[in-house]
């Protein structure tokens, strides 16, 4: 009996777990790039990252409509993959599910847990049985939150190493790296352009992650390690 030909257009189950990451930018998939994935490889689990929306944005402008249209692709495109996000608190719209009610909270964590909720239940309502493979995670509050996991590779990545202190000060001041931020011109990123305005997040963030290595940042970085060992549970 001749088998049936198998259809093309239908996506290969893998063979291993493979996971897409939406990030906000080029900061984010960078971050991916160059930390998370050799990570995962040594799990047998492929990371890609994909930059939310149109080619050539550059981050922010993060609504509920565009992380939605991307994660819908890619249900389409790869169904038995797995999806996450790396989006940042910081650049998301007001009107993404429980932002306006996560910011009247003080605690990245109480903020987390508020919109990560709401965003797991819009999901669910969006993508019915879909969104069991969708893993929500929003940054608290920008990428270079988790830069504050070393203050001394911060000031080395940037060749300033007598800034280390500088860097240090900011980070006493918070229970941990993912709590810097009090408003729109104190986020991570503008504290560390305070004190070095030569700062670049792509290419000083890459250095920077570098030098802090994965199990730095998750040691001071609670919500985002949770993140990372949600990701290394995933089976194909």
């Amino acid at each position: 009996m001749t088998p049936e030909p198998k259809n093309p257009s239908s996506p290969p189950f893998p063979a291993k777990p493979r996971i897409h990451i939406i990030c906000e930018g080029q900061t984010e998939e960078m971050f991916v790039n160059v930390v998370l994935r050799p990570h995962f490889d040594s799990f047998g689990t492929e990371v890609i990252p994909r930059i939310l929306g149109a080619a050539g944005h550059q981050g922010g402008n993060v609504s509920y409509k565009r992380v939605m249209t991307d994660i819908r692709l890619l249900l389409q495109t790869d169904p038995f993959s797995w999806i996450t996000t790396f989006i940042d608190f910081y650049g998301i719209y007001a009107t993404f599910p429980g932002v306006r009610e996560a910011k009247h909270h003080r605690t990245a964590q109480e903020r987390f847990e508020i919109a990560v909720e709401a965003f797991l239940f819009q999901l669910a309502e969006d993508f019915q049985e879909k969104a069991s493979r969708i893993i929500p995670y929003i940054q608290m509050h920008e990428f270079e939150g988790l830069l504050f996991s070393s203050p001394e590779d911060i000031a080395k990545g940037i060749l300033q190493p007598h800034l280390w202190k500088k860097f240090a000060k900011i980070l006493f001041e918070f229970e941990s790296p993912e709590d810097i931020n009090d408003s729109i011109e104190t986020a991570p990123s503008k504290r560390i352009l305070h004190i070095f305005r030569g700062y670049q997040k792509v290419l000083h963030g890459s250095i920077i992650a570098r030098r802090t290595g994965l199990e730095r940042i998750r040691s001071q970085c609670p919500l985002f390690n949770a993140w990372v060992e949600t990701l290394e549970q995933i089976q194909a």
